[in-house]
């Protein structure tokens, strides 16, 4: 990590230009992150995100990045690649296991439903109904700490979130990909899929760290995602109207 975090910084900084609120949020003891995923597989914010933590806590620390069963057990060669830079598959087991061993962790819980929403719906922060994250962070004990990512999602233009071509394919089956996306996109012209990598346009990403929030043991966990979900739509919408 120490290694390659002089070239993920200028990728965040320089080709992205990132810019960053918030960054004394940052705890060092334990944490789960909790960010809206953007614009896919090559998705711009996860790249800003990591470097600002890396830089933030130490590339010594152990900081590991829930990813997706697709890429992490349907294309093995990319899997692999993902764990020598920290990643796990995202399984509530493998959250908790880190969590405990004093590392931090970073997820998305909105996935595909997030990450591949269509161009007009860039400003929402979108995680459905999924509720594993707030679980985890009371089961740990750890405090969740939201990271907004404002502009990542104009690096490419979905405009077909493509729920009924991935539900036509079979791919919640095999892969609990709820989404097939159609965008515009570098060098293709054209991107059809969730797996197709593209090159991100040199467009800013805003990143906004937001304090620590926790999860009562008695909260309903329904309550405590939206109580979350609020306070970063809130963020975005204030973002947005600075931009």
């Amino acid at each position: 990590m120490a290694a390659l975090l002089p070239a993920l910084e200028w990728l965040a900084c320089r080709y992205l230009r990132r810019q960053v609120g918030g960054a004394e949020h940052v705890p060092r003891e334990p944490a789960l992150f909790v960010g809206n995923h953007n614009g896919g597989i090559m998705g711009p914010d996860l790249a800003c995100t990591m470097s600002l933590l890396w830089r933030a806590l130490g590339p010594e620390t152990p900081l590991f990045a829930m990813a997706h069963d697709f890429a992490m057990r349907r294309v093995t060669p990319l899997g692999r690649v993902l764990q020598r830079l920290g990643a796990l598959r995202a399984h509530p087991d493998n959250a908790r296991r880190a969590l405990s061993s004093g590392g931090h962790v970073l997820v998305y819980p909105g996935g595909d439903l997030d990450a591949y929403r269509s161009f007009w719906r860039r400003h929402e922060v979108v995680f459905g109904p999924r509720t594993g994250f707030i679980r985890i962070a009371r089961e740990a004990g750890v405090p969740i700490v939201p990271i907004v990512a404002s502009g990542a999602h104009r690096s490419a233009i979905i405009f077909h979130e493509g729920e009924w071509l991935a539900r036509a394919l079979g791919l919640t089956r095999w892969s609990r990909i709820r989404r097939f996306p159609l965008a515009l996109a570098l060098p293709w012209g054209i991107g059809a899929g969730p797996w197709v990598p593209y090159l991100p346009l040199p467009l800013p990403v805003r990143l906004r760290v937001l304090p620590p929030m926790r999860v009562a043991p008695d909260e309903p966990a329904e309550h405590a995602r939206d109580r979350v979900v609020a306070a970063m739509q809130a963020a975005m919408n204030a973002m947005r109207r600075r931009r």
